[in-house]
Parts: C-alpha cells; sequence; structure tokens
C-alpha cells in the first residue's frame, strides 16, 4: 500500500487511530493495543482483509461503519495505478496529432469506458470494479482546481459515464432473458443498485485519495468525513440526519424516564404495616426487632416538556418533539407545550404511532403559538402557560425546557419560571447553544441558569452525557 506515513506502519496505524478517533468514534488504548496486533495476524497484502481486521477492534456500532470507511480509504488507498491506456485511448503525454477535436476525443474515450463499465457491472467484481474507478477518475476526472487546490472530482467522472443511465441493460443481462417481473426481477433490481452504489462509492474515494495526495488526508479528513448521527448538531441537523437521531432518541429516552423517576422508587419505605410488625415481635419477646412496612404503590413519573419552536431553532425542534414522543412511552402523563411567543398546548398531536414529521407539520399549522409578531418571546410564553395551565406543574411532575434563551431583547419572565420550578419535583433546561454563547447578545440563558439547572445539549452524545449524569 501506497502513502504510509514517514516513521513506519506504527506510526502509520497510530495516525489512522487517532484520526478515527478525532472523527468521534471512541478508540480506547485498549483497542489501539488489538489494532497493532491485527497488523501481525492478518495480510497486508490484501486490503479487505486488512479493513476487516481494524473494523473489528476499533468499531463498536453499525452506525460508525461508514466514517471508518472514508478514513481507512484515505490512510491505506489502493496500491496499484491505472493500467496503461489502451491503443483506442488517447496518449496522456503531449498533444494529439490526428486532427481530432478534444471533444470528440473526450466522447469517444467515455463511450469506451462507459461499454467497459456495463460489462464490469455485469461481472461483479468488486476488487476490478474499484480499479476500474480509479482508471475513470484518472481519464476524466480532472478538471480546473478549485480554491482549495482540489483537481479531482467525482462528479465529472459520473457525469461522463451517466451509470444510472445503464440500469435497463444491466437488467436484461442479470436477468438472461428472462421475462420480466416477479421475484427474478426484484432480485436483479437490488443487485444493480447494489453494483451502482459501489462503483460510485468507489469514484469518490479515488478522488479523496488524489485530493489526499495533494493536499493532505488530515485536510481531506475533516471535509469528507460525514460526521456520527450522534454527533450532528440539533441547530444544523438535516432531514437525512432525522431518521438516525429517531434512532437515537429511543433507548435515551428510557434511560432518561428512568433516571427522572429513581428518586421516588429509592424514596423511604411505605406505611407502616402494624399488624406484620406486631406478629413478628412475639418471637422476639413482644420488641419490635424489625418493622415491616407496606409496600409503596408505584407510579410512572408526569412530565411536562416546554419546547421553544421558533424558527432560530428549528433543527432543535424537531429533535424535542421527537424525545417527547419517545417519552410519552414510559410517563403516566406527559404533556407537551409548544411556543414561540405565545403558548400552546399540542401533545394532541402525539398521539400512539405519529409521525413526529407529521406532527411538526401540524403544531405549525394548527397549534396557537404565535401571538404578536412570530419573534421568541420567553416572558410571554411563560406567562401564558403559568396562567393557563398552571396546575400542570406539581410536586409530582418533572419539568423539561428545551430551547436557546433568546428573547429578542424582551423580559425573560424569570419570576415564572422560578415559581414553576420551585413547584415540580425537578426541572432541567436543556441548551443547544454552546455554553460559551450563553449571555451573549439577546440571550437571557445566563440568567435563566440561576434559576433552573441548564444543559447544553447539542447533539445525541451530549444528551446521553446528561442522562448518564443525572
Amino acid at each position: 500500500m501506497d502513502g504510509i506515513t514517514p516513521g513506519g506502519l506504527p506510526a502509520h496505524l497510530d495516525g489512522f487511530v487517532r484520526a478515527v478517533r478525532e472523527a468521534g468514534i471512541p478508540v480506547g488504548i485498549s483497542s489501539a493495543v488489538d489494532a497493532a496486533h491485527v497488523l501481525t495476524a492478518v495480510d497486508l497484502l490484501d486490503r479487505e482483509q486488512l479493513r476487516h481486521g481494524l473494523a473489528a477492534v476499533l468499531l463498536h456500532r453499525a452506525a460508525q461503519r461508514p466514517t471508518y470507511d472514508v478514513l481507512f480509504d484515505l490512510w491505506w488507498p489502493l496500491t496499484d495505478r491505472p493500467s496503461v491506456p489502451s491503443e483506442a485511448e488517447p496518449a496522456q503525454d503531449g498533444a494529439p496529432d490526428d486532427g481530432v477535436p478534444d471533444a470528440d476525443r473526450q466522447a469517444a474515450l467515455a463511450a469506451e469506458l462507459r461499454a467497459e463499465l456495463l460489462r464490469k457491472l455485469l461481472d461483479g467484481d468488486e476488487e476490478a470494479l474499484r480499479r476500474f474507478a480509479r482508471q475513470a477518475v484518472e481519464q476524466l476526472g480532472q478538471g480546473q482546481p478549485s480554491p482549495s487546490g482540489q483537481s479531482f472530482f467525482s462528479y465529472r467522472v459520473l457525469r461522463a459515464l451517466s451509470p444510472d443511465t445503464l440500469v435497463s441493460q444491466l437488467l436484461d443481462g442479470l436477468l438472461g432473458g428472462a421475462d420480466r417481473g416477479g421475484l427474478a426481477e426484484q432480485v436483479a433490481r437490488q443487485t444493480v443498485r447494489e453494483r451502482l452504489a459501489a462503483f460510485r462509492a468507489a469514484v469518490e474515494a479515488e478522488v479523496r485519495r488524489r485530493s489526499a495526495a495533494e493536499r493532505g488526508r488530515e485536510r481531506v479528513a475533516r471535509t469528507a468525513v460525514k460526521p456520527l448521527a450522534d454527533q450532528v448538531d440539533f441547530l444544523r441537523a438535516q432531514s437525512a440526519d432525522l431518521a438516525e437521531l429517531r434512532r437515537s432518541v429511543a433507548p435515551l429516552a428510557r434511560r432518561l424516564a428512568a433516571r427522572l423517576s429513581a428518586k421516588r422508587r429509592l424514596g423511604r419505605a411505605g406505611r407502616l404495616d402494624f399488624r406484620k410488625t406486631v406478629r413478628a415481635s412475639l418471637a422476639t419477646g413482644g420488641v419490635p426487632v424489625v418493622t415491616h412496612h407496606k409496600p409503596r404503590a408505584v407510579h410512572k413519573p408526569e412530565l411536562v416538556v416546554l419546547c421553544d419552536i421558533s424558527g432560530s431553532v428549528a433543527g432543535f425542534s424537531h429533535f424535542t418533539l421527537m424525545l417527547t414522543q419517545a417519552l410519552r412511552e414510559h410517563f403516566s402523563g406527559v404533556r407537551a407545550f409548544a411556543f414561540v411567543d405565545s403558548t400552546d398546548e399540542v401533545t394532541r398531536f402525539f398521539t400512539p404511532g405519529a409521525d413526529v414529521a407529521d406532527a411538526v407539520q401540524r403544531i405549525g399549522r394548527e397549534a396557537d403559538v404565535v401571538s404578536f409578531d412570530g419573534h421568541s418571546d420567553y416572558g410571554n410564553a411563560f406567562g401564558v402557560f403559568a396562567e393557563r395551565w398552571a396546575s400542570a406543574v406539581g410536586p409530582k411532575t418533572s419539568l423539561l425546557v428545551l430551547g436557546d434563551g433568546r428573547t429578542n431583547y424582551r423580559q425573560p419572565g424569570l419570576p415564572v419560571l422560578a415559581d414553576l420550578v420551585r413547584r415540580s419535583r425537578s426541572a432541567y433546561w436543556l441548551n443547544p447553544e454552546p455554553a460559551r454563547l450563553w449571555g451573549s447578545g439577546d440571550s437571557a440563558a445566563d440568567k435563566y441558569k440561576q434559576v433552573i439547572p441548564m444543559i447544553e445539549v447539542r447533539n445525541a452524545a451530549q444528551l446521553a452525557e446528561f442522562v448518564t449524569t443525572l
């Protein structure tokens, strides 16, 4: 393999492990030691064996694999070079002397490579497909250098070869002339999708490899590696991130419910059972050495959630409503309230099995959360809540406030919030902004945290930390 770090294989492995850790995948010292043992147990010339061996000791969840694969391709690239151009391909050095225009020459090359791609896809040889991707990037992927210094681009290759337009021919080849329809076609279509995805991934990996050679692998890794789902900032979450976030939120909701109800479960014993205590004392001469108590009735705790759904925290509000939906399964009474510059109860939108995306859209259309100009007004929102639903918070209630605390320089409503916190059993505020920004600009977070425990929760990883330390 090329690109080994000066200092030998151990130093190169150390750089790779460091990059994996910096990408958000926790790698302990023991796992790093195991990775070094992997180098002595696998065939280093078999790249896929090395990939899977290191993955086995460095990864803990399947969701970490895409990030790992990107980094592996940067640190352990293929060693071979694209094959020497055939007679039909243009020479790479010097100007062409056959009088054929460059555009026609490129079109002819693309047509030839496209035919070769069709053959590779039909064969299904993954290694051959990866090597062909390197050849395609070499011959079709180069363009004018970008401001960042990158000079090879995957979109140029994919535009020239248009692999998605080969679906019909691939189906014909895989079905071997059999009639369309039925299970055979479904299997063939799935095979086509997988092979096309593998080719696109190989092209992107080769472009990253060349970019790493030009700009440095550490620099490329910072831009090429997509954050893990539990590290995506809620304020910047895209629709593609929500499905993975949903999977992360459900187990965290279970743990949060358990933590919030722990004091009740572990509290003092129930009322004294006089009869059992007297009966037991007969064995000790009437002295009640051991007292017996009636078992306490275990109730699920009650929860009130106050969610800021203003535009400044749109991504975070999707997460908070996901959390609310998940918590409903673990609390006897979950009441959800959304606010912008006014407050409305939105519990009705979270029926069992309701889709969170649909609930968010319905809240935007039907909930009465705007009374004036649609800009955040925490003071008025807290006041409306206390006026209309004061009885929702009591000694059996856990209160969760979710928002960034930016008031647009309006009254923060501290006395109202302080009264709600005083009347609740427990209260916490989860803030999606970095703690260093609390109190900056129109943020009243520095004032709010004086009356309610405020926790920085910018992503699912921080939520998990909060739940663990609660």
